[in-house]
């Protein structure tokens, strides 16, 4: 299949890599050229311009920031206008369905495009392993026809169709905004729990054997608590940006945001100290400032929860 690509950063560059590995007559863009020399190497076509990237495609992947550069792209980048008909436009990125809207408002729809919004979760590591969950917005037909490239990207079984046209972008915003609660939220109790003189060890223990446990608390935090590790894979710049997405979507819809634009505040005062590319865990670290200490356990305790 010709398959078109546009935006190879630190999540694209492994999706894209993985169609090619896979068979695929990939052609690839990216803002930076120097992104794309693995790709290249490995048999892909370079498209001086997005435009140019999306003319021959059957189908195009757009994996990009914000919702921003996706109408950028897709509208002002000619790539709208360049996609042939019949082609189908697979947005991957972490965007609104306002955004989409109006780019098919402008062009796809009297063009004869198809479109889905398939948003991922996963990070990083997820990419490269070619294990991403992704949910899926759009008809379908047009998400079946789809999931073969899909699958070269994603778990087959964490594949979803979520409902139509935007349910993807919704899905994603939403289960973003509950992974940055429940780190807010957890990195308060253990900061208020380790000052009142509980063991963070014996406090986290205690959390997971009873009704307010989490994954999060079982598996996500563990990189903090067992390395230090606040996970730059993805940037605190990016996790503003979604809270700031999924606070605005509320707002349209008329549904009271006082927890999640409290959550954003957080957020984005975590990035203010610590800079737009600290990782996504560094709210935590204003906690550890509260609780006068850092959030580590030790050896014997990070291997794993023990009953309590």
């Amino acid at each position: 299949m010709r398959i078109g690509f546009i935006g190879l950063g630190n999540m694209g560059r492994h999706m894209a890599r993985h169609l090619i590995r896979a068979g695929h007559e990939v052609t690839v863009h990216d803002s930076r050229p120097e992104a794309a020399a693995e790709h290249v190497a490995l048999g892909a076509i370079w498209a001086e311009t997005a435009a140019q990237c999306a003319s021959q495609a059957e189908v195009l992947v757009t994996m990009l920031p914000n919702p921003r550069v996706v109408e950028d792209v897709l509208l002002r980048g000619g790539v709208a206008e360049a996609l042939p008909t019949g082609s189908m436009w697979i947005d991957m990125s972490t965007s609104t369905p306002g955004a989409a809207d109006r780019v098919a408002a402008e062009v796809l729809d009297r063009r004869g495009v198809r479109r889905l919004d398939a948003p991922v979760s996963g990070m990083a590591h997820g990419a490269e392993a070619g294990m991403l969950q992704i949910f899926v917005g759009g008809t379908a037909a047009d998400f079946e026809e789809a999931l073969p490239v899909l699958r070269v990207m994603g778990d087959a079984e964490r594949i979803l169709h979520v409902g139509p046209l935007g349910a993807g972008y919704t899905v994603k915003l939403m289960i973003n905004l509950l992974w940055f609660s429940h780190l807010t939220a957890s990195s308060e109790v253990l900061a208020m729990g380790v000052k009142a003189g509980v063991d963070l060890g014996t406090l986290r223990n205690a959390l997971l054997a009873s009704p307010a446990a989490s994954n999060f608390l079982e598996r996500d935090i563990m990189c903090v608590l067992a390395d230090g590790d606040y996970d730059d894979s993805f940037a605190m710049a990016l996790a503003c940006k979604d809270l700031g997405l999924a606070v605005d979507l509320g707002r349209d819809l008329g549904v009271s945001t006082e927890l999640s634009a409290l959550v954003e505040q957080i957020y984005r005062r975590a990035k203010s100290r610590h800079g737009d590319l600290a990782g996504e865990m560094t709210p935590v670290r204003l906690y550890e400032e509260l609780a006068g200490r850092e959030f580590r356990l030790g050896a014997e305790v990070a291997a794993g929860p023990v009953a309590v």
